[in-house]
């Protein structure tokens, strides 16, 4: 898979900055009430609440926020409905961006993240714009100094994973977007902690852009990221090995 070893760089980088535990919490809030409203408030009947759930964890959401967003989507309390929305276009030196949201409000996302494309070079585009040159994947990414790579190798593919790619601190698993709760069930069942799990947009091919843009390409990236209805910006940048640091 073309491009696959950023992955984990883009997406480790995009934690480190990610200091806002509010919006964080908000972020994942949200995905908690759609989870249950799909599917009902039981994680082991609700993978999608499940995941959600673990995501919650991961970033030290407490217990009581998870508790309260359940039974505050389950309860049918007077709420936000959200929809999923994903919006294409180019950032500055033609790099493809892909915007991943949930919103209560539709023509005011659309309109925030146009203006934040215009803000910093970029280009909103229309759907399909840049969609072909991305493949949705799960993505799991657990660390290589605790794992043997055969071993893991063997038991990821057993449990439905198309492949698994060494990094320098870590191991990326790939599966198909339909089974992506299955394989990382499977494989929790096994003992494998992940630091990173998330059904994710992959590039087939990175892209180099020259220094001159790199800045304002962070900040389209940050400033999307910021956003309360955005959960995940994707793109094709080739990021610098020096600016992941």
């Amino acid at each position: 898979m073309s491009g696959h070893n950023k992955w984990s760089s883009i997406k480790n980088k995009k934690g480190k900055e990610d200091a806002k535990r509010g919006k964080a919490f908000t972020k994942v809030a949200r995905i908690i009430t759609v989870a249950v409203r799909e599917g009902g408030p039981e994680p082991e009947y609700n993978p999608s609440l499940k995941s959600a759930i673990e995501q919650a964890k991961s970033i030290n959401m407490p217990n009581d926020n998870i508790e309260r967003a359940i039974k505050k989507a389950a309860g049918g309390e007077e709420g936000s409905d959200y929809v999923s929305k994903v919006y294409e276009g180019y950032g500055p030196g033609g790099v493809a961006v892909i915007v991943d949201c949930l919103t209560d409000n539709v023509n005011r996302t659309a309109s925030d993240v146009r203006h934040l494309f215009d803000r910093f070079g970029g280009n909103l585009g229309t759907d399909g714009s840049v969609m072909y040159l991305f493949e949705k994947k799960g993505v799991l990414r657990t660390e290589n100094k605790e794992n043997d790579f055969d071993k893991l190798m063997m038991d990821a593919l057993e449990a439905g994973a198309e492949d698994v790619v060494e990094e320098t601190d870590s191991y990326i698993i790939y599966t198909d977007r339909t089974s992506f709760n299955e394989t990382k069930s499977i494989l929790s069942e096994n003992g494998y902690k992940f630091d990173d799990a998330e059904v994710s947009y992959i590039p087939s091919n990175y892209i180099d852009v020259d220094e001159s843009k790199h800045s304002s390409l962070f900040k389209l990236i940050d400033a999307l990221e910021d956003d309360d209805d955005v959960q995940g910006v994707y793109t094709n940048w080739n990021v610098p090995e020096e600016s992941q640091e």
